[in-house]
């Protein structure tokens, strides 16, 4: 399957170069390699480069990003032209209809910036959002229709971001999507088979989407060329009158009336909330680890929190002396993020309603405390949740998080960089189409009961509340606070475990970038152990059941995309698991 994916990305690749739009001067070193022991069996190429680079996850998008930078475009300009085109090329995964969190640094000044465009719940909604006579609904039926959108946020972020750090004009960004919009581009192997496969029932039913991604009752097929001039009308309204033209006006209107009059799950969300929602600027969260500070997004993203906290919880431990694809690696790896995971359902939710003991989660005794719980002999019991300083008496809950979002990394010239994860949730969303693009479902992200055992869950629904989320853009930085890092994956809650992995495999065991993508993927969210399918480490399930451990073979779906800042230059890398790729100069 990964051999096919490889295949199909570069087929794309050379098929954008002989594009009159999208063609470019191939200007970085490409480096092949062999599978490695050290990696498993899967392995893709190392993107080197001087002066800039995007990785992202489809070729088009990545050279809509490498483009603007080309022009001389800053960070956060490719950023913008980047999710243009994915929200068009992959529209299964993120768009103007979903939610974003952004890390910018900003090199000549050393300044480290957060921005939230994740989404919010209407005014009106309440804890009994997803309760239907007395009994919570079914995820499976929850996440279709109306009911389970939030006001879409990656607009105002994207603006927010621009107004602070762009160089070229808003509406120069977005002509080579419209273009592309307007002429056509080819369905993507990933789009077809998400349809083919109809795993979102409400994309092949509710009207819109339907003659959209069902034409004359079929899935489309990879290759096929596809057109949407709904959305690049929209685009040319938003980048004619900026953000107005989304969370206000004939749109806004539209957004809304798509929402509360759709024929599942109809839900709340009124014009009046497309117009107060603002992008939230954030401070970032940054942790020492060895001779490294790594700064994530603070809540409510949990992934930044998470990814610490496992960092912080290996730090106790020498991984230096021990194989990347080892049974004690893989011990060390799912112990650490158990302790986190049962963290991470306790405490983590949006800080504007509850108190998120972020200090004390992150506390150096703390985290030495939650390790001395690891028996290296034993996968023993599941974790449960510490008890941090300034911690709350809240209850556990989870949410159905589904691995259906993008990540993208990006250099400029001048050294600024944007780690920016991306998401409508469920692949394609709600199912609910409107101006061309899918709403999200994201309020799933929620949970959906309020009340465990007579008491409150933090991440309960309440009007204007933003949604937990496991998005994890990550950034890295030497003793000198010299970025070297940004990376972040999709994949639901097991985001968290993608991106901790990886910066284990760069900073611990030394890996180049790229094999560190190429790594087989464990995962453990205090539930039990996933092994990924078809690699090597599913030669340890035996050792591990004897162990304790709860073992499940599967297919582990990561998206990381990835630049290092090496003092020879860029290196980028794509997760070969999916379609993305690497360009820049």
């Amino acid at each position: 399957m990964f051999a096919n994916l490889i295949h199909h990305r570069t087929l794309l690749f050379w098929a954008c170069l002989s594009s009159p739009l999208l063609a470019y001067s191939a200007t970085v070193q490409q480096e092949t390699r062999e599978p490695e022991a050290a990696t498993g069996i899967y392995h893709q190429q190392l993107v080197k480069g001087k002066q800039y680079m995007v990785a992202a996850a489809h070729p088009l998008a990545t050279e809509a990003g490498r483009a603007i930078l080309a022009k001389g475009g800053s960070a956060v300009d490719a950023a913008i032209a980047t999710q243009l085109m994915l929200g068009l090329v992959e529209p299964q995964s993120s768009g103007i209809g979903g939610g974003a969190f952004m890390l910018h640094w900003q090199a000549d000044k050393q300044q480290l910036t957060t921005f939230d465009g994740r989404e919010a719940a209407p005014a009106s909604a309440t804890p009994l959002l997803f309760t239907d006579n007395r009994k919570t609904m079914d995820w499976r039926e929850a996440y279709v229709g109306g009911k389970s959108v939030g006001v879409p946020g990656v607009v105002a972020l994207l603006y927010a971001a621009h107004q602070q750090h762009g160089k070229l004009p808003w509406a120069e960004l977005f002509v080579d999507t419209i273009t592309a919009a307007e002429q056509g581009f080819a369905i993507s192997s990933r789009t077809s088979s998400q349809l083919t496969q109809g795993w979102n029932k409400g994309v092949s039913v509710i009207f819109d989407s339907k003659q959209y991604f069902y034409p004359n009752g079929k899935p489309l097929q990879q290759g096929e060329i596809v057109k949407n001039p709904a959305y690049a009308a929209t685009l040319k309204a938003i980048a004619n009158e900026g953000p107005k033209a989304f969370y206000h006006g004939e749109l806004a209107k539209a957004i809304s009336e798509r929402v509360q009059t759709a024929p599942i799950n109809p839900g709340t969300l009124s014009v009046a909330d497309l117009a107060d929602y603002q992008a939230i600027e954030r401070e970032a969260i940054c942790m020492p680890y060895r001779l490294y500070k790594v700064c994530g997004m603070a809540p409510p993203s949990s992934g930044g929190v998470a990814v610490l906290q496992i960092l912080g919880i290996l730090q106790q431990y020498d991984l230096t002396a021990l194989q990347p694809v080892s049974v004690k690696a893989t011990h060390l790896l799912a112990q650490a993020a158990k302790l986190a995971f049962a963290d991470r359902e306790r405490y983590l939710a949006d800080p504007a309603f509850s108190n998120v003991p972020i200090s004390g989660m992150l506390a150096p005794d703390y985290l030495a405390k939650r390790a001395a719980l690891i028996d290296l002999a034993k996968a023993g019991q599941l974790a449960q949740a510490g008890v941090p300083e300034g911690a709350q008496a809240l209850l556990s809950a989870s949410s159905p998080e589904l691995p259906n979002t993008s990540h993208f990394s990006i250099v400029d010239s001048q050294g600024n960089a944007v780690s920016m994860t991306t998401s409508i949730e469920n692949v394609f969303g709600s199912g609910l189409m409107v101006g061309g693009f899918l709403l999200n479902n994201q309020l799933t992200d929620f949970s959906l009961s309020p009340i465990k055992d007579g008491q409150l869950v933090a991440n309960r629904v309440e009007g204007g509340k933003r949604p937990r989320s496991s998005m994890a853009p990550m950034m890295v930085f030497d003793q000198n606070n010299k970025l070297i890092l940004l990376i972040g994956s999709p994949g639901g809650s097991r985001i968290i475990n993608y991106v901790a992995q990886s910066i284990v495999a760069v900073l611990d065991w030394k890996l180049d970038i790229q094999q560190a993508l190429d790594l087989p993927r464990i995962t453990h969210r205090n539930d039990y152990l996933a092994l990924e399918k078809g690699s090597a480490l599913t030669q340890q399930q035996a050792v591990l059941e004897d162990m304790g451990y709860k073992v499940q073979i599967q297919d582990l779906n990561s998206g990381l995309h990835a630049i290092m800042i090496t003092p020879n230059g860029l290196e980028g890398a794509a997760d070969p698991r999916r379609e993305g790729s690497v360009a820049g100069k």
